[in-house]
């Protein structure tokens, strides 16, 4: 069975891209960081995610050997100048910490009326393997709500409404319906051509 490595170590967004990838790689071996031997990952230090995917996506391919996929992912906020973007996952400082990070967020739009709270997720996906590289971008447009509602997804999720289901949050949503709106599943449902023609 041929392995694809995705280079994460986030176990839940490893199980979105693997749920994702499953119906559409059934002979294809989807293995995270944990799985494979361990190695020093890079530092994420580009301004865009399409330059951070690359980077994790080339460190997995060089130190493992397998074709490797790898994502990089963040809010941006209309009203805060489209940040936190690539510094989403660190919005709050150390150590990381999704409540944290809401919270600042939240903090920071206190003052933000209802209808100048537009955001969105963007997620780049890169793909290194011996035949090249691929990079493809999706997006999940919403807006930012007033305080944090849901138990499922991770991250943002909690304050975040998307524009397909305006009167949830995205972490009250089930997987199903998420991944078919997310940023990370318009970007993978991209990159699957790419992938079959490559792994299969």
């Amino acid at each position: 069975m041929t392995r694809l490595l995705l280079a994460s170590g986030n176990a839940k967004k490893l199980g979105e891209l693997r749920r994702i990838l499953a119906e559409q790689l059934p002979g294809v071996e989807v293995v995270g960081l944990t799985d494979v031997p361990a190695y020093d990952e890079p530092v994420e230090d580009q301004p865009t995610f399409e330059g951070n995917a690359l980077l994790k996506a080339r460190a997995g391919y060089a130190r493992t050997g397998l074709p490797c996929v790898a994502d990089d992912s963040g809010l941006c906020v209309e009203a805060l100048n489209q940040m936190p973007g690539v510094l989403s996952a660190r919005w709050a400082g150390k150590p990381r910490d999704d409540d944290r990070n809401n919270l600042l967020l939240l903090d920071q739009l206190s003052d933000v009326p209802h209808e100048r709270r537009g955001a969105h997720f963007a997620c780049a996906l890169a793909f290194v393997h011996d035949g090249g590289e691929t990079v493809v971008l999706g997006t999940m447009p919403g807006r930012i709500i007033h305080e944090q509602r849901g138990v499922g997804g991770f991250g943002y999720d909690v304050v975040f409404a998307a524009d397909a289901h305006p009167d949830v949050t995205t972490a009250e949503l089930t997987s199903d319906q998420k991944d078919a709106i997310s940023h990370r599943g318009a970007a993978l449902r991209e990159l699957v051509p790419h992938l079959v023609a490559t792994l299969t």
